[in-house]
């Protein structure tokens, strides 16, 4: 009995070893197996959101043709014919869209040849089942308010407020489209910024707070109306209660009609505004934002504002919308 122990105590080692190494070998497989299950699934995202992130989107969406279910595009434009010749046709061939309103406040009419050039242009990319609106909405006088004039005949509740040298994905605005039904009184967009009580000055002035201020702390309390949706009603509210100080001050200082939107919503609403994450590709560099001392002229509106509406409506947050179909970490 005694001889036979070694033996044994040798066979079982050697049981163990090769069970050890047999269950080891399948945990490397099953591993391998997952990893490229997951490359896969990733990859086939990655391809789905590639192919249509600039010219369209393939996905299954809700082709509702009630007021909820599509949206219509307002697009402020000034003397850049080429950015919004291609602004038009990129989202032309976006879901949902139901029709594209271009706010007009040149000196002259849109030329013939324009209007014939984006007719074309939509009735060529507009998707087959369905057909895009174009419409010009011509304006008398030149202001920065005539983008938030309301539109009568819209048939749509869901308002997409951009200007002509902004082009996000249709992807993206088919993800923000989505998100802004889930809260329609709420402005949802791309481009965040901040207001902050300014502590070296007395009787609670503020400070304009523009993307870095946002980058860095996370916190933002309105989204720019140069890529956001807000519901139609706004556009009323707008019209019709603006006090008319806010509006001769855009229209003098050519500045500052989307923080006022942003002051206009917050007020009526209580509540802060929704950051959609987004892909943006600016075509242009010549806006007003792009001038010298324009962060001062900012925040001088802020508290125009302020003093206007008896108060500080907005309201800062932290939450952001990302779409985890295509984002590996949320």
């Amino acid at each position: 009995m005694r001889g036979s122990l070694p033996i044994s105590r040798r066979l079982v080692y050697k049981l163990r070893q090769v069970g050890n190494g047999t269950f080891g070998s399948a945990k490397i497989k099953v591993l391998i197996l997952v990893f490229v299950a997951l490359t896969i699934l990733a990859i086939s995202n990655r391809n789905r959101d590639g192919s249509s992130s600039f010219m369209g989107w393939t996905g299954d969406v809700d082709r509702s043709s009630s007021p909820r279910g599509r949206y219509s595009i307002v697009m402020n434009t000034w003397k850049r014919y080429d950015l919004l010749k291609k602004s038009i046709s990129h989202y032309a061939s976006c879901p949902r869209l139901d029709s594209v309103h271009i706010v007009w406040s040149e000196p002259d009419p849109p030329s013939d040849s324009l209007k014939r050039y984006l007719n074309h242009v939509v009735r060529l990319n507009s998707r087959k089942d369905q057909q895009v609106e174009l419409v010009f909405d011509v304006n008398r006088e030149d202001s920065l308010n005539n983008r938030f004039k309301e539109i009568k005949d819209l048939k749509t509740d869901a308002v997409f407020s951009i200007d002509d040298d902004v082009i996000f994905p249709c992807s993206s605005v088919e993800f923000a489209f989505t998100v802004w039904q889930s809260a329609p009184d709420t402005m949802v967009g791309y481009v965040p910024r901040m207001h902050w009580v300014d502590h070296k000055k007395e009787n609670d002035k503020y400070k304009y707070g523009g993307w870095w201020s946002v980058w860095w702390t996370g916190t933002y309390s309105m989204v720019l109306s140069k890529a956001a949706f807000f519901h139609k009603k706004y556009l009323k509210l707008y019209t019709d209660e603006m006090p008319a100080s806010i509006k001769e001050y855009i229209t003098k200082n050519r500045n500052c009609e989307d923080i006022a939107m942003s002051f206009l919503v917050a007020n009526a609403t209580s509540s802060p505004p929704i950051w959609v994450k987004g892909k943006i590709f600016e075509a242009g560099s010549t806006g007003i934002s792009s001038l010298g001392g324009h962060g001062e002229r900012r925040t001088e509106c802020v508290n125009k504002f302020v003093d206007e509406f008896g108060g500080m409506p907005l309201l800062p947050t932290n939450m952001k919308a990302v779409d985890s179909r295509s984002s590996w970490f949320w």
